[in-house]
C-alpha cells in the first residue's frame, strides 16, 4: 500500500518537477507557411524577444502545406513537452477548419492556444488609373455592372476571400473571384491589368511606388499607417475581416509550462518596442497581445461570425 501510495505521489509530482527544470534545450517554433511572408517577420521578431526571457534558442521551422493544416497537424501530434510551438493563423484554426470536409485536427481540442500576437488587416486595392478613386466607386461600379468585375484573394478561405464574400452577401453584389496561390501573382496580374482588384495584406511597398491605391482596409479600426483610407464598414455595416497569428502548443502540455509561456510570451507583446515593430509597414500587423483566456475567446468569436458566412457561400475546401 506506501508502495502504491508512493508511486501516485511521482505520478504527479513527474510534470511538476519537469517543468521546473525548462526549458533546459532549444525551442522549435513551426510556421505552416513558406518562407518570406510579412507573419515570418513578426515571428522571427517574436522568437528572438522569447529566447532571451527563455534563455533558449526559438528556431523557426517552416512546414507549409494544405492550406497551413500540414505544420499544424504536426504540432498537434507533437510530444505535449512545450518544445514545439506553433504559429496559429486563421486558416488553420478558425474560421479554416469550418470550410474543409475533412481535417486531421480539432482545432480546440487538440492544442492550447497561449496568446493571440495580433491581427493584420486586408486591403482593397486597385491600380492608380483604375477609373474608382473611392470604394464607393468601386462598389457603384460593381452595383451597375453585375459579374463585370473581377478581383483575387490569395486563395480559397483566406481572410480577404472571405472579406469579399460577404461584402457580396451583405450588398448582394456580383463580382468573378479568381484564386491565387499567394499574392504576389495576383498583385503581378493587377498591375498588369489582368484583374480590377486585389483583397491583400501586402501593399505597403506598391502604395509607397505609387503603382496601385487603397480603397479600404477591412479591419474594425483604420489602420495608423493610413490614416486616410477609410474601413470597409464605414460603407459597408457588418463587413469586417482580418487574418490573425498568435502561438499554441499541443493539448496537455503541463500547466506549470503553459503558464510559463504565456505570461512571457505576453510580456514580450505589452512593450512598447514591440508595439511599435509590429506595426511597422515591413510587418504590418497590429498587436492585441491576448492571454490564453481572451484568445480562446476570439477564436469561438470567429468561429461564431464565420459559420453562417461560410453557409451561405456553400464554401468548401478540397
Amino acid at each position: 500500500m506506501r508502495r502504491l501510495s508512493l508511486g501516485l505521489i511521482l505520478v504527479f509530482a513527474l510534470p511538476t518537477l519537469y517543468a521546473q527544470g525548462y526549458p533546459n534545450q532549444s525551442l522549435k517554433l513551426v510556421m505552416p507557411f513558406a518562407a518570406g511572408t510579412a507573419a515570418e517577420n513578426a515571428l522571427r521578431l517574436f522568437a528572438e524577444k522569447l529566447a532571451i526571457a527563455l534563455k533558449q534558442s526559438v528556431v523557426i521551422e517552416n512546414k507549409p502545406g494544405a492550406g497551413s493544416t500540414l505544420g499544424t497537424d504536426l504540432v498537434a501530434k507533437a510530444p505535449a513537452d512545450g518544445y514545439t510551438l506553433l504559429a496559429t493563423f486563421n486558416s488553420s484554426i478558425a474560421p479554416g477548419p469550418l470550410m474543409y470536409n475533412k481535417i486531421a485536427y480539432d482545432p480546440i481540442k487538440d492544442f492550447h492556444h497561449l496568446a493571440l500576437l495580433g491581427v493584420y488587416p486586408q486591403y482593397i486595392i486597385v491600380r492608380t488609373d483604375h477609373p474608382a478613386k473611392s470604394i464607393q466607386d468601386f462598389l457603384a461600379m460593381a452595383k451597375d455592372k453585375p459579374g463585370t468585375i473581377n478581383y483575387a484573394s490569395a486563395g480559397v478561405g483566406t481572410s480577404g476571400y472571405l472579406a469579399a464574400e460577404l461584402l457580396k452577401q451583405n450588398l448582394n453584389l456580383q463580382m468573378t473571384h479568381i484564386p491565387y496561390k499567394g499574392p504576389s501573382p495576383a498583385l503581378t496580374d493587377l498591375l498588369g491589368g489582368r484583374l480590377d482588384m486585389v483583397l491583400t495584406a501586402s501593399a505597403s511597398e506598391l502604395v509607397k511606388a505609387g503603382k496601385v491605391r487603397i480603397l479600404a482596409v477591412t479591419s474594425e479600426k483604420r489602420v495608423p499607417y493610413f490614416p486616410d483610407t477609410p474601413t470597409l464598414e464605414e460603407v459597408a455595416p457588418g463587413v469586417k475581416a482580418v487574418s490573425w497569428v498568435g502561438i499554441s502548443v499541443a493539448a496537455n502540455t503541463p500547466k506549470a509550462i503553459t503558464t510559463r509561456l504565456e505570461k512571457e510570451i505576453t510580456a514580450i507583446l505589452s512593450t512598447p518596442e514591440m508595439f511599435t515593430r509590429f506595426s511597422e509597414p515591413s510587418i504590418g500587423l497590429t498587436p492585441l497581445a491576448l492571454g490564453s483566456e481572451k484568445f480562446s475567446e476570439f477564436i469561438a468569436k470567429e468561429i461564431h461570425f464565420w459559420s453562417p458566412v461560410i453557409k451561405a457561400g456553400n464554401i468548401k475546401i478540397d
